[in-house]
């Protein structure tokens, strides 16, 4: 059977090492493509300025490399000392900025590769790591970012811990390399062999998910394998598993698309570690290793079907399951504002914009939350929707948290439209070299004119999921949106919608081209069509969902329409319709 390139790398690669110490010591600007294939799974993919390219070009400079860096924090946990040195690193080796994920981790983009060392040792001094924060391994484990003290939330945080812990690689490359040999700070043991992962690791990336009904923060049927809890108000009886989720989908590559996952089977608590080593088995052994555009396990599973799955995950584990049961969620978002967490203490959700802590002109998010750890010293959660929850405040500091934001421009979430408390964009230009359009740098300019439309219609209550992607990859998970914009080009879009505010359902697509400028228009179409035809105390997704068939999935082929075939048919109106 062939194989693709990156196999080979990673069999050669003498577990993980391959040049790059060597490539750290030497005094080339970046790192070669064979290196670059094995630092993701150290944590680390290599970058450029885009924005620089073309002036560089001209001048006959090569590019202006730089790395992200991308740390785990299994459920988005951190404590305030740990922020703080985020904090600094960002300032001192980064660009002055960090980005939050929809993987509850924190990114530094702009760093040199001279500081990657630096940087990585800094992380792990601080008992987080960076180790297969990338890489075809399991990737941070997700859990409800809520820290309410239920036996619910508290049984996934821990699992969630565990699972990132158990399934770390084993291979000593990465202290050898970033930590001169020392122990990483999670009691990792010295094994030179990978039980679950072998000499090749798993085909593609692998992502896991917990979710406490009715929140699904962590958009738990966008994961390959998600765990649904259900505990009704009592201690956990156990976890409906869902399987074969994935949104990524290449440009050009017609055999990619999105898919929302499937129910397995139920387990009980104490045999959730087992179901995730046989599922996570039955992909290594069945990933596709030819393609790697077709290795996630989303494929394996519409190949073959989730009963032929079922039947090997089973063949893989002794524990015993029963058939899933119902699962019911109400939203996506995250409970922002002030909340009791059920032990006299509170916590609070703070709302940032597209998850980039930076102190701009009027919102200084890095000296408020600097601020806020140094002062109220209060541990916290990035949730999956790239926001911040900080937890285990007294009620007596609640004066001084509101204060530290104030002074700093940070808006209370009340403040805000629904809508703009749940949207996302992905970081796209000009860091992503898979960028095709702008997403971060515009999406804010963009919900400044969907928030005026929503107040003006009285809809600033309505929890309508939008979010934005610079390419079809689907980073900021658009395809089970209300309604998205996926770019396909500089200033272009692909306009999808019928998704829901609770992540259950795909979207289709409505018009193959739109330009930036046109989108709070067809928005505003779209809420128009609502408050005239809604039903009392429908959501938009239900709405939608009751009103208007489908347009079709979203697929690769959609982005390859002429934009000339667009002009044509003359500027656009506005509205929804679907595009013939």
């Amino acid at each position: 059977m062939s194989r693709s390139k990156v196999e080979d790398i990673k069999e050669q690669s003498r577990q993980l090492r391959g040049t790059i110490a060597e490539a750290l010591a030497g005094d080339a600007t970046h790192f070669s493509e064979e290196e670059l294939q094995l630092l993701k799974f150290h944590g680390s993919y290599q970058q450029d300025d885009r924005d620089l390219r073309a002036e560089r070009k001209k001048l006959g400079q090569d590019k202006a490399w730089m790395m992200m860096v991308r740390c785990k924090a299994p459920g988005g946990d951190m404590s305030a000392e740990q922020w703080l040195l985020h904090d600094r690193i960002a300032e001192e080796l980064g660009n002055g900025t960090l980005r939050l994920t929809s993987r509850q981790g924190v990114q530094f983009h702009g760093v040199l590769k001279g500081r990657l060392r630096d940087v990585i040792g800094r992380i792990n001094r601080s008992g987080l790591t960076t180790w297969g924060a990338c890489g075809d391994v399991v990737r941070n484990t997700m859990a409800c970012a809520t820290p309410l003290k239920t036996p619910a939330h508290q049984a996934c945080h821990l699992m969630a811990r565990e699972i990132s812990r158990e399934m770390l690689p084993k291979s000593t490359a990465y202290p050898e390399i970033w930590l001169d040999g020392e122990r990483l700070p999670l009691d990792v043991g010295k094994e030179v062999e990978e039980p679950i992962y072998g000499k090749h690791y798993l085909p593609r990336k692998f992502k896991i998910g917990f979710a406490v009904p009715p929140r699904n923060d962590c958009d738990i049927y966008t994961q390959d394998l998600g765990f649904v809890c259900h505990a009704e108000g009592g201690p956990v009886e156990g976890f409906t598993v869902l399987v074969g989720g994935g949104f990524g989908m290449s440009h050009g590559v017609v055999q990619t698309y999105p898919v929302l996952a499937k129910p397995l089977f139920f387990v009980r608590p104490e045999h959730v570690m087992e179901a995730v080593k046989a599922i996570v088995l039955a992909q290594r052994d069945h990933g596709n290793r030819e393609d790697r555009k077709q290795a996630r396990l989303k494929y394996v599973i519409e190949k073959h079907g989730i009963d032929w799955f079922r039947s090997e995950v089973l063949a893989r584990m002794k524990a015993p399951t029963e058939p899933p049961r119902e699962v019911r969620f109400e939203t996506v978002g995250d409970a922002l504002g002030w909340h009791e967490q059920g032990d006299g203490k509170l916590f609070c959700g703070v709302h940032v914009e597209h998850g980039r802590v930076k102190d701009g002109d009027k919102a200084k998010y890095r000296t408020a939350f600097r601020s806020i750890a140094r002062r109220i010293g209060c541990p916290l959660r990035v949730t999956p929707n790239s926001r911040i929850l900080f937890y285990d405040i007294e009620p007596s500091r609640r004066a001084e948290f509101d204060a530290i934001l104030e002074e700093n421009g940070i808006r209370p979430a009340d403040g805000l439209t629904e809508a703009r408390k749940i949207c996302h964009a992905c970081v796209s230009l000009p860091t992503c070299g898979l960028g095709l359009a702008e997403s971060e740098r515009v999406f804010g300019g963009i919900m400044d004119k969907i928030d005026a439309v929503l107040r003006e219609l009285k809809l600033e209550k309505e929890p309508i999921l939008i979010r934005m992607t610079g390419c079809p990859n689907g980073c900021s998970r658009p395809y089970n949106a209300d309604l998205s914009f996926v770019g396909r080009a500089p200033g272009k879009y692909a306009f999808y919608a019928g998704g829901s505010h609770r992540g259950d359902r795909l979207v289709g697509l409505e018009k193959k081209v739109v330009t930036e400028e046109e989108i709070p228009a067809i928005v505003r179409g779209c809420l128009e069509e609502f408050v005239k035809g809604r039903k009392a105390g429908e959501s938009f997704s239900d709405f939608w969902g009751r009103t208007r068939a489908s347009g079709a999935p979203p697929h690769p082929e959609q982005f390859h329409v002429e934009f000339a075939e667009r002009a044509a048919k003359g500027p656009a109106k506005g509205g929804c319709g679907a595009e013939g």
